[in-house]
């Protein structure tokens, strides 16, 4: 088998091949053109972005016939067998192997003799957290007096799990995750070499799956090679890695910005066709929403080469900043509750219909309680004001404040606001509201503005508001709430007969 898988055949063999880790070459350069070397190194990160590939050019610099360098000549013998593998002064050990005691006492007896090809015997050490506490005590010795002719380089998935006695005693480098449009570019330049083609929307895909490893994206590369038939497209990629098209999503953040329900679940229907992952595709819906968070916020964080950005910034302008954190947050909380569901796709509609449910009811949620139309919303007001085609009639207010707060037509984050709220003041033109200090969030200009709104509706006129943090008796919707649940006497059977426990945070007002 002549075929040399791309992870290997695309290793990066001196520093200025490295990508995305620039940071750490620009010390190690230095550290070898001045000859100010440690004897030791610790280098972690995640699997694949070039802790062993650095631990090989490393041991080059210090080895190369030419002489000690940041530019090993890759040609000369020692060059040729440590990157092959053969170079009797370079071991690569791993510790999720050989943990113990005896292999590092071992290793440390043969460290003390002098190199037998090159100028220093270099020990690389992987996975080095997964050593015994007593191989980490039989190192120490060593690393704290190391011979002149050894360095250690160790590396890391999980730096916590290295003794801080180890870590105070080695040169330690963090190296990065690579960044997607890293990854996709430096795949392209490969596919060139290897003279084939690939779509680029295909090639930020398998830098998407990747998460930051080189490695994992090279792997996948191969893959999709074979899968496709050396035929990269968008489609292929996707069908292979068993991701969502990120039409479905669009699709569906589209329907429920209209309030259109059934489009939503005519997606959720065609996603089950084709056999769609729906763990894959709440994660990607969550993506997706932070897309859309960024876009309302910094929308220059967004890169003009993303073919997307025109529709991101099209559903940015159509869901209110509030409500996009409120469905990201659904999506997320869908995605865990999902091995619990009776199906994946029960699981996944459910999260679109939460995000119905708690849409605002000029919204998603008026028009999925009507049957799906932004028009069956305003169905839903009194025949008093569609006759009229105006506000309602001043309407009286008795000074119940928590009654008022479970029938006001808000959601999200301002109903909670109002829930969670207590009357301190009403005069018929200005009402001001206490909440409680461990609430304090829900005093935001913008919860304010759509409670303020809310009130304007109900009353027919103006209504000032303003809110004090702290200084509350208990008597808000919320406290009522948890007041009749405790009261109720089911309730109070189960609690003394089964010693059972009310959570004071899974009970919700209702009108």
């Amino acid at each position: 088998m002549s075929y040399q898988v791309l992870a290997r055949k695309w290793r990066p063999r001196n520093f200025e091949a490295l990508v995305g880790q620039e940071h750490v070459v620009k010390a190690l350069t230095h550290a070898l053109e001045q000859k100010r070397l440690h004897h030791a190194y610790l280098f972690t990160g995640t699997r694949g972005v070039g802790k062993t590939t650095l631990a090989r050019i490393l041991a080059k610099s210090l080895n190369c016939e030419g002489g000690i360098t940041a530019t090993p000549c890759g040609k000369c013998t020692a060059c040729l067998e440590i990157d092959s593998g053969r170079f009797v002064d370079y071991v690569e050990m791993d510790a999720a192997s050989y943990r113990g005691v005896d292999e590092m006492v071992n290793l440390l007896e043969r460290a003390v003799y002098a190199p037998s090809a090159g100028r220093y015997k270099v020990y690389m050490i992987d996975e080095v957290h997964q050593l015994s506490a007593h191989a980490f005590n039989a190192m120490l010795k060593t690393l704290e007096e190391p011979p002149a002719h050894v360095m250690f380089v160790l590396a890391t998935t999980d730096p916590q799990k290295v003794p801080v006695t180890v870590l105070s005693r080695c040169l330690q480098f963090n190296l990065k995750q690579m960044p997607a449009a890293v990854i996709s570019a430096h795949l392209e330049r490969i596919l060139g070499e290897e003279k084939m083609k690939g779509e680029p929307p295909a090639l930020r895909l398998i830098a998407a799956a990747a998460r930051g490893s080189m490695r994992d994206a090279l792997s996948l590369l191969d893959q999709a090679i074979a899968y496709s038939a050396g035929d990269l497209t968008e489609a292929s990629v996707r069908a292979m890695l068993g991701t969502v098209d990120d039409g479905f999503l669009f699709a569906i953040l589209q329907a429920v910005a209209r309030g259109d329900a059934r489009a939503a679940l005519a997606v959720a229907d065609e996603m089950e066709s084709r056999s769609v992952s729906f763990d894959s595709a709440l994660q990607d819906l969550a993506t997706l929403l932070h897309r859309v968070a960024l876009a309302q916020t910094v929308p220059e964080a967004l890169p003009d080469e993303d073919p997307r950005k025109a529709d991101i910034l099209g559903l940015a302008e159509s869901i209110q900043a509030e409500e996009a954190q409120l469905y990201y947050q659904i999506a997320m909380h869908g995605r865990q509750d999902l091995p619990l569901a009776p199906d994946g796709y029960a699981g996944f509609t459910m999260s679109l219909l939460r995000m119905f449910a708690f849409a605002p009811e000029e919204g998603g949620g008026g028009a999925a309680a009507a049957g799906g139309t932004a028009a069956g919303a305003k169905a839903s007001d009194s025949p008093a004001r569609a006759a009229r085609g105006g506000a309602p009639g001043p309407r009286e207010f008795d000074g119940n404040w928590p009654q008022l707060a479970k029938s006001l037509k808000v959601s999200g984050m301002a109903k909670q606001l109002a829930q969670q709220s207590e009357l301190k003041h009403f005069d018929g033109e200005a009402m001001e509201l206490g909440v409680p200090t461990s609430m304090k969030h829900l005093a935001e200009r913008n919860y304010q503005e759509k409670l303020k709104a809310a009130l304007q509706e109900h009353f027919g006129k103006p209504i000032g508001l303003a809110v004090r943090v702290g200084g509350t008796t208990g008597n808000t919707a919320q406290d009522q709430a948890v007041t009749s649940i405790q009261q109720d006497a089911f309730v109070r059977e189960m609690v003394e007969s089964f010693d059972a426990t009310i959570v004071g945070s899974s009970i919700k007002p209702v009108q």
